[in-house]
């Protein structure tokens, strides 16, 4: 079952979080992520809006997110992006 993880982010060294952005492609598509949205244009339906930056990714299954998350490809980057944002990462399973 696909499982998709969901990164919800305020960008706070948007020089920095450029840095991370650069790379963390790669790592996504290492691990069989795909993006399926990144950034874009956001409208809050209901409720505050803590975090103005969403992206998601799918996977596989919530295994193949894990490992991707828990990688060694992915370890520095995960420093380098909250050394430049706030935020929260989940893993959902989809239905």
């Amino acid at each position: 079952m696909a499982a998709y993880v969901i990164a919800r982010i305020d960008v706070t060294d948007r020089e920095t979080f450029a840095k991370y952005s650069a790379k963390v492609a790669a790592t996504v598509a290492a691990y069989g992520g795909r993006y399926k949205a990144r950034g874009g244009a956001l409208t809050v339906l209901e409720g505050a809006e803590p975090y103005p930056r969403a992206v998601i990714i799918e996977f596989d299954d919530a295994a193949a997110a894990k490992r991707w998350y828990e990688s060694e490809d992915y370890a520095p980057l995960i420093a380098l992006r909250r050394s430049a944002s706030e935020g929260m990462l989940i893993i959902v399973e989809g239905v």
